[in-house]
């Protein structure tokens, strides 16, 4: 939508540096970020993952082998069970794309948070992070979260309206 390209033109202009997204639905990369700068929290819907060996392929490829007639295909290395690249309930998130999350929120001189309730953890635990590194905090949320009162400014406002202006008052 409007906000996802609105961030990747920020990227462009070199206003954003990283997104870090709890979403697993590759939405920042459609609308135009960089892949190698997008820390999916959560995972990726559009990549398959081995349960047993951890090999990662792209989703398209695993739903091929399941319309070639292959009802459970298993893994082309271990023969192991695959999933979807995602973090399902109970599942510990990554620690690398997490310890890459922090360093980037511990390092940022603003933080932006656009469309979250910031109520999961430990993905909120980066904003409270950022903030005792020196960030300044930007909250863009249609509900009050648990960090408005340490943020510098809260926008209440459609974040498809809201976002786009940060790109336009940015060129």
């Amino acid at each position: 939508n409007a906000a996802h390209r609105a961030v990747a033109d920020l990227q462009r202009v070199g206003s954003v540096s990283w997104v870090v997204t709890q979403n697993i639905d590759g939405l920042h990369q459609a609308g135009g970020s960089p892949p190698d700068t997008v820390l999916e929290l959560h995972g990726t819907v559009h990549r398959t993952r081995c349960m047993h060996c951890g090999d990662q392929r792209p989703m398209d490829e695993t739903l091929e082998r399941v319309r070639a007639g292959e009802e459970e295909p298993p893994c082309l290395v271990c023969g192991g069970i695959l999933k979807s690249a995602t973090i399902s309930f109970g599942q510990s998130l990554d620690p690398d794309v997490l310890d890459k999350a922090a360093m980037v929120c511990a390092a940022t001189p603003l933080l932006i948070v656009i469309g979250s309730t910031l109520g999961v953890y430990p993905a909120a635990g980066l904003v409270p992070l950022a903030v005792r590194n020196g960030a300044t905090l930007v909250i863009v949320n249609d509900q009050p979260t648990d960090y408005d009162d340490i943020a510098q400014v809260v926008l209440r406002e459609p974040i498809g309206e809201v976002v786009p202006a940060f790109a336009t008052s940015n060129d």
